[in-house]
């Protein structure tokens, strides 16, 4: 997400709202909103400790490979309204046929101008064969009065096929490298949680918790982000209770590259050149953000990674394919990093964990896919 920019009009129109806020700023009392599909399909019988699948998948807010501004190279904020259906229905069909019993979406509208005001949570569920849904807000306004952005509200949401329960929208820091006013304007990231009943066993409770974490922030902000994650995480699995979790957490696995500079190179640049100021691209040269490259080297060493420190740095694994990497000349993607996460404080299948690269027209982001199973046998 690009940085939001602060021309007169901003000024014009604070002074004109006075002190009223149009933005909503969240603070620890702001609960999620629960959706039910319009065609809940309810499960009686009792779980009886089998595998659970589990799908991670930044969905791009619903607008495919449109080249929004905020994002490599783009420059348009609003799409064309047929772009929202068929990516949408697209998204759906491509849930349905992964099938997993929790997913955990990033960057999902829920009335927002640049998507013509649909609420993607309540089409995903009427669509397909989940019940319930959880969505936690990061970015919420009634006007953004710069970039024709307008009216906003994106953010993480748990789909489910079981009831969800104990929600809780988890304030992540904000950035502080950023003026006041770009802040005030800016994303409010956070940790959506709640507890499944239907897979409680044996007198543990059983969470799901997604995340999506500050990609360009040039301090600390990141790393926080993913000492918080790990926090809650850790409650948790001390408290003898079962999670599994996923999410875009905008970082790179320990060993991997962490110069992507000429991948997201956009015409006219001139990055990695004799003078050039910065040298590196903003969100492309990890060793920049505090914590880096090795900031994920907890997650790993703490819990179970659905895809395994053998393969997460080959490339039949990498989550992210921007606009400026879509596909060389005979046709083929090029996904260049790894940035989509799960984990689980229990185990994992082995072998059938999956990042589904087959759907990069739909989003910059790849699904993962992992069946969590209670047992180590």
């Amino acid at each position: 997400m690009a940085s939001i920019k602060t021309p007169k009009v901003i000024i014009i129109f604070l002074l004109l709202k006075g002190c009223e806020p149009f933005v909503t700023e969240f603070d620890e009392s702001s609960e999620p909103v629960l959706y039910t599909s319009s065609n809940v399909n309810k499960v009686n019988e009792p779980y009886s400790g089998g595998n659970v699948k589990v799908l991670t998948w930044n969905i791009r807010f619903g607008v495919g490979r449109f080249p929004f501004f905020g994002d490599s190279c783009g420059d348009e904020v609003i799409t064309r309204s047929d772009n929202v259906v068929l990516t949408m229905e697209a998204i759906a069909d491509t849930i349905n046929q992964i099938g997993a019993d929790i997913v955990l979406l990033q960057e999902v509208d829920v009335g927002s101008k640049r998507t013509g005001y649909w609420n993607q949570v309540q089409y995903l569920l009427d669509n397909t064969y989940l019940n319930y849904g959880l969505y936690a807000s990061m970015w919420k306004a009634d006007f953004i009065p710069t970039d024709g952005i307008g009216r906003i509200n994106t953010g993480n949401a748990i789909l489910s096929r079981h009831e969800l329960t104990d929600a809780e929208r988890i304030q992540l820091r904000l950035r502080t490298d950023q003026s006041d006013l770009v802040q005030y304007f800016y994303l409010r990231r956070n940790i959506l949680k709640a507890k499944i009943p239907y897979f409680s066993q044996g007198g543990a409770d059983f969470y799901a918790l997604n995340i999506h974490a500050t990609a360009f922030a040039t301090d600390d902000t990141k790393e926080q982000h993913i000492g918080k994650y790990i926090e809650v995480l850790s409650s948790i699995d001390n408290q003898g209770d079962i999670f599994v979790t996923g999410g875009d957490l905008n970082a790179v696995p320990p060993g991997a590259l962490t110069d992507y500079c000429l991948s997201d190179f956009c015409d006219g640049e001139d990055y990695h050149t004799d003078g050039a100021d910065p040298y590196h691209k903003e969100g492309s040269y990890f060793d920049n953000f505090p914590g880096e490259p090795n900031i994920l080297l907890p997650l790993y060493n703490q819990f179970s990674p659905a895809i395994d420190t053998a393969e997460y740095n080959r490339d039949i694994h990498f989550t992210h394919a921007p606009s400026t990497s879509a596909s060389d000349d005979a046709g083929v993607t090029k996904h260049d990093r790894k940035l989509d996460y799960l984990f689980t404080n229990r185990y994992w299948e082995k072998n059938l964990s999956q990042t589904h690269q087959g759907a990069w027209r739909l989003s910059d982001h790849m699904p993962v896919s992992g069946l969590y199973k209670p047992l180590d046998n």
